[in-house]
């Protein structure tokens, strides 16, 4: 089995000597090339170079954009079956995808995890999100979130952490960096709606607060289509009533400013202005229409 270990050494809990450790265990058993990453996008041309060499396994050693980036190359020329399998290995602050499959955050257990599934050929096809020509793994949206994620992004230099992210949502939510301009959600066979933010899911949970798992659309999963988490109004009291929800076990969300469906195969969003677009915790930019579409078995994942 030919194999990439795709390392980005700037993750939150990456390090030289975790690296060789795990390119060390992994060469045991395949084939092995290790690239390092320096450069925004990197991680995306190897994974894309690996599709198109016919490589077997790409592994990502990384956050959750390392891993992100890694699944858009893989998927470059389309989720028709032929591309490599994925491998992960966390060494974000998050590793939402990771915590998502089952897989161990920590990377020396992640390692034993995965070297035990490449020898017994434990693999998992999964589905992905496809929004605007970007692959997300776990979410992606459009509005507050999206402003929480550009503001953290602004705030280069700082660990990445729960704290800073509820730190960038406080802020948000009082000193919106683009207004709240409305957003119109369409689906299929569904009349239109006005919200002023909207989250599209392709699992649950799909993020945590420290340890703790925040569930917003509790039907949906990888095996499934998107789920969609929409609110028409932002004030305390909805924000406080559907945050105490998302703490809770399998919360299945209810409100009235609430607009949610799960296994949506198609969902797309007009905003009245430019606003802002996340997909996996990573700022794309801004935009006035985006469709997501979910994309069934788009990728094996070894597990």
């Amino acid at each position: 089995m030919r194999a990439i270990l795709v390392v980005n050494p700037q993750a939150t809990s990456t390090t030289a000597g975790g690296r060789d450790v795990l390119a060390h265990a992994l060469a045991s058993q395949v084939k092995l090339d290790v690239v390092e990453t320096d450069y925004r996008g990197h991680a995306m041309a190897v994974a894309r170079s690996a599709a198109r060499d016919g490589f077997d396994l790409v592994v990502a050693h990384g956050g959750d954009g390392t891993v992100n980036e890694v699944v858009n190359g893989l998927l470059a020329d389309g989720a028709d079956g032929t591309a490599p399998m994925l491998g992960v290995v966390p060494g974000g602050s998050a590793n939402v995808f990771a915590r998502a499959l089952g897989l161990p955050v920590d990377p020396v257990e992640a390692t034993h995890d995965l070297l035990t599934a490449l020898e017994g050929d434990r693999r998992r096809r999964i589905g992905l999100g496809l929004a605007d020509g970007h692959w997300f793994t776990f979410n992606a949206g459009l509005g507050w979130d999206a402003d929480v994620v550009g503001r953290v992004a602004k705030w280069r230099g700082k660990e990445t952490s729960a704290s800073l992210y509820m730190r960038a949502a406080v802020r948000s939510y009082f000193r919106p960096p683009l207004g709240r301009p409305a957003l119109t959600v369409r689906i299929p066979g569904e009349e239109p709606a006005e919200v002023v933010t909207a989250f599209v899911s392709n699992t649950d949970p799909w993020t945590y607060l420290g340890e703790r798992p925040v569930h917003l659309n509790s039907g949906c999963s990888f095996e499934t289509g998107l789920g969609l988490f929409a609110l028409n109004g932002l004030t305390l009291p909805t924000v406080f009533t559907h945050v105490r929800q998302a703490l809770l076990t399998k919360s299945n969300q209810r409100g009235r400013h609430l607009v949610r469906l799960d296994d949506v195969p198609l969902i797309r969003i007009d905003a009245a202005e430019p606003v802002n677009f996340q997909v996996d915790g990573d700022l794309v930019g801004q935009r006035t229409r985006v469709e997501f579409q979910s994309v069934p078995d788009a990728l094996t994942v070894i597990v």
